[in-house]
């Protein structure tokens, strides 16, 4: 981290930037008032710092300014506002000092909590800037979830980031490490998310931003990120929002043909329960940072190969999540459709083991609980006697496979010796645990 960074509050990182003659720009803000603008405008200085501050709060006046036929908190509207405001500040601004400024646009588009409380909190922030007078602009966008309880709270966290994004860009872009501790500081994952960052331009020439969006859940700024088809790092609502969804979990360093497979025997069984689904079902594969089991600490380069590999099933989800029971909780942001895991009968057994909730009061109960909330059942999907037997070897003892000459072992062939056994009962009686069958392409 430079020294120039070392140490620097919100207070003087925004006082830094207005006393730097050379960097003068635009801030257009919508949504959470102008926190981001006000931190400029109140430490002093700052006709060095600001040509203009616009909140197009009207749906009629942000159409006339921005254009109209995109979400009004999206990525299109907020790279519309960056294409006019950098338009404008330049085109105004160039011919007098173009030569001996850098400029800049900053934009926010965000939907803080509402009086009830129950809308969808968060937002698009951009910023379009140059490293040097004359030089082609370059690109940081984020997407932003805002956990504070109030509207007041959010639109101060929203401020903070915005101070850390600007100054970021200028003097702690050298790293991810680097330019991420300057985006969090003063800030915490229980205040904000960040789950999507995209950067282009010369400033960011040779970075991979989906290995820095990577760092983002490594360093707890984000639960998770998505990865589409495309293997681009997108907004998880874009996917996910009131989807049906089919979970396959695992670490994907090889992948199987048994995975689509089960995959599409999940979407089968899912169809197959005759329940109203408001959307078409969707598959998806979740890979934890560290899982509990098998964590063989993959670096980011080999965690992109696997999940470019995976998205050859579905789109993915990376996280910080160790256990399954972490995972509905954060799926249920976006959808209160069925949420249907799906895993070999090994997985379980495993899910099945009390030492893998030691961290729960109410340890085993606690997670079974929790696993099974608010419409989410477990599809066990069959293997082969060998593979079981090898996975449950050096595994817990209170499970093992039915004695019997079947080459492939399903739920009903496990054996689980008391008390686990009448929880396990339980669970397939009420129908959280359920057997399919296997279905090949």
């Amino acid at each position: 981290m430079s020294e120039l960074h070392a140490a620097k509050d919100t207070h003087t990182k925004a006082l830094t930037i207005n006393l730097e003659a050379s960097i003068y720009g635009s801030f257009a803000e919508i949504g959470a008032g102008q926190e981001v603008a006000r931190w400029f405008l109140t430490v002093g200085a700052a006709s060095g710092t600001v040509a203009q501050t616009i909140s197009a709060y009207d749906k009629a006046v942000s159409d006339d300014t921005y254009g109209a036929g995109t979400r009004y908190v999206s990525r299109e509207r907020l790279l519309a506002m960056l294409n006019h405001e950098y338009k404008l500040v330049t085109e105004r601004l160039g011919p007098a000092r173009g030569t001996r400024t850098c400029f800049f646009a900053f934009a926010d588009t965000v939907a803080t909590r509402n009086y009830k409380g129950d809308n969808e909190q968060h937002g698009w922030v951009g910023l379009r800037f140059q490293t040097e007078p004359g030089s082609d602009p370059s690109d940081v966008l984020l997407h932003v979830n805002l956990m504070d309880p109030t509207a007041q709270q959010q639109q101060e966290a929203l401020g903070v980031l915005g101070v850390n994004l600007l100054y970021g860009a200028h003097h702690a872009r050298g790293s991810a490490d680097e330019f991420l501790a300057c985006l969090s500081d003063a800030l915490s994952i229980d205040r904000l998310e960040i789950d999507v960052l995209e950067l282009s331009g010369p400033a960011f020439a040779g970075q991979d931003p989906r290995a820095w969006c990577l760092e983002l859940v490594r360093k707890q700024m984000a639960r998770a990120i998505l990865f589409d088809r495309a293997f681009h790092v997108v907004e998880p609502s874009s996917v996910l929002r009131k989807r049906p969804l089919i979970i396959d979990r695992g670490r994907f360093d090889t992948l199987e043909r048994f995975h689509a497979d089960m995959l599409r025997a999940g979407d089968r069984a899912l169809r197959g329960e005759q329940i109203n689904l408001g959307r078409e079902p969707l598959g998806i594969v979740e890979i934890a940072l560290h899982p509990v089991l098998d964590d063989d600490a993959p670096d980011n380069g080999t965690l992109l190969a696997r999940v470019e590999s995976a998205l050859g099933l579905a789109p993915a989800l990376v996280t910080d999540l160790p256990e399954a029971y972490q995972l509905a909780p954060y799926l249920r942001r976006y959808t209160i459709e069925p949420l249907r895991l799906i895993g070999g009968v090994s997985m379980l057994a495993y899910i099945l083991q009390s030492q893998f909730y030691d961290a729960l009061v109410g340890s085993l109960l606690e997670g079974m609980g929790k696993l099974f909330a608010s419409n989410v059942k477990f599809y066990a999907y069959p293997m082969p006697r060998a593979a079981v037997t090898k996975a449950l070897g050096s595994g817990p003892s209170r499970v093992r496979v039915a004695d019997s000459k079947s080459a492939v072992i399903g739920a009903d062939d496990l054996i689980l010796e008391p008390p686990l056994l009448h929880l396990y009962r339980y669970l397939r009686e009420a129908g959280w645990v359920v057997p399919i069958e296997v279905v090949q392409g």
